[in-house]
């Protein structure tokens, strides 16, 4: 029988939330333009199809602070087949020819008289724009082309002003303002396509850089079996030498300010500065830095003589990690299951979300040029013309303003992207658990194996992976849960520092950075512990509670061990992955940048050649992270099953002890009629 808070019982809990998102979104919302009727420009199927682009009536509106608050211009925008591309006056189109009136109808209103009506009647109703001006379609909106002559001079169509079609002129600078307000997000947009046009010519060498990453990780945990004891020494050994370093730096400039005239004020006496640079000016301040990494030097040695015991247990550990990654070579690729399974959740969260976001309806408001008692209120456009608002500010219009709704769904739909925010949290905390004891089972049953590699079972992972998902989901469910609650807090003491940015209280201010700080300490010591809970759930079968209990305690009456080895072995582990991703890194700068003079011809040509760059960087490090997490679980797996081992044998017959060799050699233990384990 399936444990209650199983992925099932997950799915189901959902369902109702993501159907009522999936149900009212509508992601043309945030693909296509819309119109002053809420209409979409240019989608397939609608009387919009041939008329992509947006119009507006009016560009220098757009430089009003409005469209800051709701990013929606305040005049009319129509969906049109193509830009203007000549200027052009509602007046000459009158008394123009008749390609010219054809020319200005395409730019106005469906249905307007074009020529029954004169050009104050046309205006007054808002059936047409009051001129045209040269424009370029840009993100699907027809924007003023604009450019910039020597000078700095700018111009509209080689025109610096121009008539605005009611007996006055228009500065092509006020038409730059406006257009950059109409389209806050159009340099973003040009970045935006520029980088995807990047990625288009340089995708497969991006495969290519991810593929030397992970033969460099194979590769590099392979050599980690043989090179472990000496990575370790060599480490701490250029700990030592570049803290002896700063010592000699910091004695050298204490001596070289003697007799120098300043030099012997006293830090209090200085006070504090703004200028950081002053106090290196002073001996008190090298004199403090090296005593105190003098006393850090102290330190580290003194460790170093106590704990080397503990440091050589932490060697033989990884080493017995390599010999475990060995024989379960499969462990190695069990991480592209969980990302396979992470991307999953990914897009379920992603594409609720943006259902969510779009779920909510065409907001009408009034807009108006004069003083209007119902100015920027809400309006429908239907009645709008019958309405009093309408009799009261003749020169009012109802245009779309914006996506939103005041019915208690759209009230609450903040609630509902937390609430989808908290279900991805917890659906990506199970999936990280399921891979934890998955892989803490193989390498326990290597562990626990008295001959090795004889006593391994067949195919450890697959065996590790049914009894996780037979019966310990709903011991999975409840530890990802109780981490999704503590970060679905910080997300919400996120979001509240977000709003109270502008607050002036102190307190307030001071409350939420010390709540920010516990619940960030709180989700660490749950993780740690959730892992390790996860080890002993995959090592004895219990249930949740009682195996965190379980690892709390034995890693407690172990607190030297655990510090000390932990510690040395993310440490290492971390340079690992600096290593790789320094060595793909440096690879593909030279190579992307065209600094490889052999290989300069099949560098592509790019807009930004550190796009690929990022990108191998930090693809390589996220298989770096891959890898060796398959590593750091079997470390902290052997180190759990070694604790265990230590307390509940002694090495006889009847209990003999399951490590290897090199731990027994090294804690001077050793098994009864029993020689070797390798």
């Amino acid at each position: 029988m399936m444990e209650k808070g199983s992925p099932e019982s997950l799915i189901q809990t959902s369902k109702g939330r993501s159907t009522t998102a999936w149900s009212q979104g509508d992601p043309r919302k945030v693909i296509y333009p819309t119109d002053s009727r809420g209409q979409f420009c240019g989608q397939a199927g609608t009387p919009l199809e041939k008329k992509p682009l947006l119009f507006y009536f009016n560009i220098l509106k757009c430089a009003s602070p409005l469209v800051l608050l709701e990013f929606q211009c305040p005049t009319t925008q129509l969906c049109v087949e193509s830009c203007p591309n000549r200027h052009l006056t509602l007046i000459k189109a009158k008394v123009g020819n008749k390609d010219d009136q054809e020319y200005y109808k395409k730019y106005c209103k469906e249905g307007v008289d074009f020529t029954g009506l004169s050009p104050p009647e046309i205006l007054k109703e808002g059936l047409c724009p009051a001129m045209l001006m040269p424009s370029k379609a840009f993100t699907r909106r027809c924007l003023p082309a604009l450019a910039t002559l020597k000078g700095g001079v700018v111009v509209v169509g080689n025109e610096t002003t121009f008539d605005d079609g009611n007996s006055g002129t228009v500065n092509a600078s006020d038409v730059l303002e406006a257009s950059k307000k109409s389209n806050i997000a159009v340099e973003a947009r040009q970045v935006a396509m520029r980088i995807f046009e990047d990625y288009t010519h340089s995708w497969h060498w991006i495969l290519l850089g991810l593929v030397i990453a992970m033969v460099v990780s194979l590769i590099f945990i392979v050599l980690l079996r043989f090179l472990a004891g000496i990575m370790v020494w060599i480490m701490i050994i250029l700990v030592i030498l570049v803290i002896g370093y700063g010592i000699f730096h910091c004695y050298m400039e204490f001596a070289s300010l003697k007799g120098e005239p300043g030099a012997d004020v006293t830090i209090r006496d200085l006070g504090l500065q703004t200028d950081f640079s002053v106090y290196l000016q002073i001996r008190q301040t090298w004199l403090a830095f090296m005593i105190i990494l003098a006393i850090v030097e102290f330190i580290i040695i003194l460790l170093l003589i106590f704990l080397r015991k503990r440091i050589m247990i932490a060697i033989a550990l990884i080493k017995e990690a390599s010999r475990a990654v060995g024989h379960v070579m499969s462990s190695l690729f069990y991480p592209l299951l969980t990302f396979a399974l992470l991307a999953v959740v990914i897009a379920y969260w992603a594409i609720t979300a943006v259902f969510l976001s779009t779920s909510n309806e065409q907001v009408y408001k009034v807009f108006n040029t004069s003083v209007c008692p119902f100015s920027r209120e809400t309006c429908n456009p239907k009645t709008f013309n019958s309405s009093n608002a309408s009799l009261v500010c003749p020169d009012a219009e109802c245009l779309f303003a914006f996506y939103g709704g005041e019915t208690l769904y759209h009230k609450y739909l903040i609630l509902f992207q937390f609430y989808n925010v908290f279900l991805f949290f917890w659906c990506a905390n199970f999936v990280t658990a399921l891979g934890q004891v998955t892989l803490s089972g193989a390498f326990a049953s290597y562990y626990w194996a008295f001959k090795k590699p004889e006593d391994i079972p067949a195919y450890p992972i697959f065996s590790s992976l049914g009894r996780a998902l037979r019966y310990h989901t709903g011991s999975l469910a409840f530890g990802s849960l109780i981490l999704s609650l503590v970060q679905v807090i910080r997300v919400l003491l996120e979001y509240l520092d977000h709003k109270l940015k502008g607050a002036q209280n102190k307190f307030a201010k001071f409350l939420l950075s010390c709540l920010k700080c516990c619940f960030w300490c709180l989700e660490k010591c749950i993780k740690f512990l959730n892992r390790n809970a996860y080890i002993m759930i995959a090592i004895y079968g219990k249930n949740f509670c009682t195996a965190a209990r379980d690892a709390f305690f034995l890693l407690m009456r172990n607190i030297i061990r655990v510090a000390v080895l932990d510690k040395v072995t993310d440490f290492l582990l971390f340079l690992g992955k600096l290593l790789i991703v320094g060595i793909v890194g440096i690879f593909s700068f030279f190579f992307f940048s065209g600094r490889i003079k052999a290989v300069e011809q099949a560098a592509p040509s790019l807009n930004y050649y550190w796009v690929p760059i990022l990108t191998v960087v930090v693809g390589s490090y996220l298989i770096a992270h891959g890898f060796f997490s398959v590593y750091a679980m079997c470390v902290d797996t052997l180190f759990l099953c070694f604790l265990e081992d230590l307390e509940r044998n002694d090495g006889s017959q009847e209990r003999p002890y399951f490590m290897s060799q090199d731990l027994l050699t090294l804690l001077k233990k050793s098994n009864e009629d029993y020689k070797s384990m390798d």
